[in-house]
């Protein structure tokens, strides 16, 4: 019985200096959401820009991003994980720790309610709140399989960080349709985005932005302008509704999709859109298909 009582008593005592002295954080929060770690990821950055407080945020993984935000004298470290539980629901936990007071708040935390666990759940709730909001602002159908149409195109190369796509877009619609329509080139689809380079850790893109045209002997030139066949290719599809700027959220249901089901894919989305946001309108109401290409 002795030995018994011994064995509990030592493994009550690692245990304790394990809590107090090893264990990483000082308070876990956790939530689930319906959405993919890719937008959780996307929202999460735009949050953090908004907030009052010294931040930084560093991505360490698309589901792993490790927060800091400075308050007075207290820094709180926010250690993001996203876990994919199913093809639509995403599990989020976060580890949150005060650097300059980890062990009195683990004393404490047993016994009452600390300032540490305010902070964690004021802050993730915050970030919730305004996820849900984005979430209801846009829409993401089913993903099928497909087949993109081939085309040939005039287009202009794009060098742009992720969030950035939309103004880059504006900026060149005026010019290369002002130079398509002064030179009399027939139109021949929609608009289109076609991303040559994704940097998914940094963020950044390099992209073609066009319009499929009617192919002739005497288009014009212009050292910005190019011109190209886009061939048609098997690939994954989904429809976007939302504003334009977070169509990307439709590029990470895309991967999710790829990983679960074993496609190799090439990570080059492509967007067509079939609504000119210069109208205004309900951003829900605006139509995106998007393509993520299959290796062949």
């Amino acid at each position: 019985m002795k030995k018994i009582w011994g064995l509990i008593a030592m493994l009550l005592i690692a245990g304790l200096l394990w809590y107090l002295f090893i264990k990483p954080y000082d308070y876990l929060v956790t939530f689930k959401v319906k959405t993919t770690a890719g937008t959780i990821n996307q929202s999460l950055k735009s949050w953090n820009e908004t907030l009052k407080e010294t931040t930084s945020l560093k991505q360490i993984e698309l589901d792993h991003l490790l927060q800091e935000i400075k308050v007075k004298d207290s820094l709180f470290t926010f250690d993001w994980n996203i876990e994919s539980m199913n093809d639509s629901v995403s599990k989020v936990k976060v580890y949150v720790k005060d650097d300059n007071n980890s062990f009195q708040n683990k004393v404490v935390i047993p016994f009452k309610n600390t300032a540490i666990e305010k902070r964690a759940t004021n802050t993730v709730n915050d970030f919730f709140k305004v996820l849900r909001k984005h979430l209801s602002e846009i829409k993401v159908s089913e993903v099928e399989e497909t087949q993109t149409k081939e085309y040939y195109c005039a287009y202009i190369n794009i060098k742009a960080k992720q969030h950035e796509k939309a103004l880059g877009m504006m900026r060149y619609y005026t010019f290369l349709s002002g130079f398509l329509n002064k030179n009399k080139v027939n139109y021949n689809g929609l608009p289109f985005v076609e991303i040559e380079h994704w940097d998914i850790e940094q963020d950044s893109i390099y992209f073609n932005f066009g319009f499929p045209i009617i192919k002739s002997d005497s288009l014009p030139e212009h050292p910005e302008v190019k011109y190209k066949i886009n061939k048609s290719v098997n690939a994954l599809k989904v429809i976007y509704n939302g504003n334009y700027i977070t169509s990307d959220r439709a590029w990470y249901k895309l991967l999710d999709y790829a990983t679960r089901n074993g496609e190799a894919i090439t990570r080059k989305p492509i967007e067509v859109f079939h609504n000119n946001p210069n109208y205004g309108g309900d951003a829900l109401r605006w139509k995106t298909e998007v393509y993520m290409p299959i290796e062949n």
